[in-house]
């Protein structure tokens, strides 16, 4: 029981900390409103918590920048795929790098071809499915790269005594 209040908590703070972050540190490229912090968050909690822990994370931030007006629909396959790949490539490696590449690709190149059907379903955009990669690649890229320094500066003392506790 102890394990599991502690995964959630974990993830309630995750989720704190991506909509307070996701709201003051972000930028609009094109259709799309880019959150590094969303990134960075995804990085970390797919290696501590795992793949559906992270998953279910950018899943209730996305919901709650949405209802706070502070987000676009964008962000619910974008950044749930991104923690997923994130998560799921650490759970199978055990190496950081593996898991910053899984955050890249999943947000931007799978997140972002996913976006653009849902973009134009959802907001009327009428743009080229180009225009949505860079803008998810560079956000994540920042986020992941602020992410990975945060968890190599916390690797031995913090996060590998964690990982025994979730995996």
């Amino acid at each position: 029981m102890h394990k599991r209040i502690y995964r959630l908590t974990l993830t309630a703070l995750f989720v704190a900390f991506g909509v307070v972050g996701g709201s003051m540190f972000e930028f609009t490229i094109g259709v799309a409103k880019v959150a590094p912090m969303q990134h960075l968050i995804n990085l970390i909690s797919g290696v501590i918590l795992g793949p559906w822990a992270a998953l279910t994370q950018a899943f209730l931030t996305s919901l709650i920048r949405n209802i706070l007006g502070t987000g676009t629909i964008l962000a619910f396959p974008v950044s749930m795929i991104g923690a997923f790949c994130s998560g799921w490539i650490f759970k199978k490696t055990r190496k950081l790098i593996f898991a910053v590449f899984g955050e890249l690709i999943g947000t931007g190149i799978i997140g972002a071809i996913v976006a653009y059907p849902v973009a134009s379903l959802f907001l009327g955009t009428k743009g080229a499915l180009w225009i949505f990669i860079p803008s998810f690649f560079l956000s994540a890229l920042v986020g992941v790269v602020i992410g990975y320094g945060i968890l190599k500066v916390m690797w031995k003392t913090v996060i590998v005594p964690q990982l025994d506790k979730f995996y």
